[in-house]
């Protein structure tokens, strides 16, 4: 039994929020933290979103602005990867403190400046930001770093891969090092690693359980499926499986479009995100979702970064992510909060290989599963609407539906009535024709170097560079790009030797590579 919330010296007004927010008992990853992070140590927490790691920094966070004389300053920082997610963030902890006089402000790229600075005359207490424009409200003298207490590296894998390491550089530079800080990520690659090492102090490490971190509520099964048969079987599954709110991953934009828009013509209620809608249009989609005014989100991995959604039943991984983690990332979005959840993944059978690279990564095999044919999912449908009855029927408070059902059953044979009945209520699957692009599958290479990662993030780079492109479209801020931008220009080494010698290139890359394992320079993780 998880230790309960009163156990863990959290204030009263607190426990009135949690409360009011319907939180009974501490996740796994909060019953850990919160007593370390109240202790005033540095922390590395490894929670996958959706495990509570919001409420495991901000209730500490709360606690020591609550402890501290008051003052007109900022006094903690939370670092964000997306807007999303910093807009998620700071309406969790708003909620945390909504007995207290503690406010948490979001601040983003995208939103108007000046809007921002009347809030930030306002003097918040807490900032949640993205590294971009917090750097540039430094650089206009808006924000004042110097006397923060805390700051919160949130998604530090994420901000990672989208390449902000130098932001996080230039922020961590300009707050005082008497701070205290709590780093949080789904994954522990070695620059992570690298990244505590060089801005916390003495860090205390809580580690979920692997089973915790892949999940082990999340039923995961597989598909092996060509391209051009992919959304005829998903569409079976939709009808099959009946999920209250379902995520699909695709690998890119067109295909966001594409799909959103065939499940639209067949009668789902879906909508789809990528990088390139506006932020307005994000925004909308993610509340209709949130609200359930629709039941299908269609989105890429750039856009879903960071969402935060209870409620999600299934996800279904139309395509493989081109990096192995992202599908920790991605089921991640259901079985949240103790729940089940159901994860499919189709795949092609060229990807395979990949599949298998994702299954090292997890610690675990996927199930693999049949494809329903045609038949199964009409008797899906049909059990589905046996099943509506049934509940009806035993909820009662017919009113005048009986009188008109005796009138009908005067009349007519009642077996007759039942099966009209499950007829008009049986959802027959929809044929009408779709047109999805098919997409070449990922490449995998495998090798002593270990070079096919390398190459499986190179071999889509066009689509990530359109993604990027996108941020700078939405109104982010250049600074939020810039490490993008950084990676694809770095110089390049290269062995005097052999200069402009092209029977030399494998001997240049086997010396590029030695000279690359004995570098000690920082290098960011990066991927797709």
């Amino acid at each position: 039994m998880l230790e309960q919330f009163q156990n863990l010296n959290i204030s009263e007004v607190i426990i009135r929020a949690l409360n009011e927010m319907g939180f009974e008992e501490p996740t796994p990853i909060q019953a850990e933290s919160i007593p370390v992070a109240m202790s005033g140590s540095d922390m590395i927490g490894q929670a996958q979103t959706g495990t509570g790691k919001t409420a495991a920094y901000g209730i500490p966070v709360l606690e020591k602005i609550l402890k501290a004389e008051p003052s007109k300053d900022i006094q903690t920082v939370v670092l964000s990867p997306t807007r999303e997610l910093a807009m998620q963030v700071a309406e969790e902890l708003n909620h945390l403190a909504q007995f207290t006089n503690i406010q948490a402000l979001p601040i983003y790229g995208g939103q108007d400046m000046e809007r921002q600075l009347r809030r930030l005359r306002k003097c918040p207490q807490i900032i949640v930001a993205t590294p971009g424009r917090l750097i540039d409200h430094m650089k206009r003298g808006t924000i004042d770093l110097s006397h923060i207490t805390t700051i919160v590296l949130d998604e530090a894998d994420e901000m990672l891969d989208m390449g902000f390491i130098d932001d996080i550089n230039i922020i961590m530079a300009a707050t005082p090092n008497t701070r205290q800080t709590l780093l949080f990520s789904a994954t522990m690659p070695k620059p992570i690693q690298q990244l505590a090492e060089t801005f916390l102090h003495d860090p205390l490490i809580i580690r979920m359980k692997a089973k915790e971190v892949t999940m082990d509520l999340i039923e995961q099964s597989y598909i092996e499926v060509p391209d051009r048969q992919k959304f005829d079987i998903l569409c079976r599954l939709l009808d099959l499986q009946e999920p209250d709110l379902a995520i699909i991953f695709v690998r890119t934009k067109r295909r966001v479009d594409e799909v959103s828009e065939a499940l639209k013509k067949r009668g789902y209620s879906a909508e789809g995100i990528h990088g390139d809608l506006t932020q307005a249009k994000r925004d909308t989609v993610i509340r209709q979702f949130r609200e359930k005014t629709i039941d299908i989100l269609v989105a890429t991995d750039v856009a879903a970064r960071g969402l935060d959604i209870s409620g999600v039943t299934h996800v279904f991984n139309y395509d493989l992510p081109q990096d192995p983690e992202s599908y920790v990332h991605r089921v991640g979005r259901t079985g949240r909060a103790g729940q089940s959840g159901e994860a499919t993944t189709f795949v092609i059978p060229r990807e395979m290989e990949h599949l298998r690279t994702i299954e090292r990564l997890i610690k675990r095999r996927i199930t693999r599963r049949k494809a329903p044919t045609f038949s199964e999912a009409l008797e899906g449908a049909q059990q589905a609407a046996i099943h509506s009855l049934i509940t009806t029927t035993e909820e009662g408070n017919f009113g005048t539906y009986k009188e008109n059902a005796e009138e009908l059953l005067s009349n007519y044979d009642s077996a007759a009535l039942v099966a009209a009945a499950i007829k008009l209520l049986t959802k027959e699957p929809d044929t009408t024709p779709v047109k999805i692009t098919e997409e070449a599958p990922l490449r995998v290479h495998r090798s002593r170097n270990n070079r096919g990662d390398r190459n499986n993030r190179r071999y889509n780079r066009n689509d990530r560079r359109g993604d990027r492109r996108s941020r700078n479209n939405d109104g982010e801020d250049n600074n939020e790009r810039r490490g993008e931008r950084r990676r694809h220009f770095a110089p390049k080494n290269r062995d005097n030797n052999n200069r402009g010698s092209f029977r030399n290139n494998n001997q240049r890359r086997e010396n590029k590579q030695h000279k690359e394992a004995n570098r000690s320079v920082f290098k960011p993780y990066f991927k797709d």
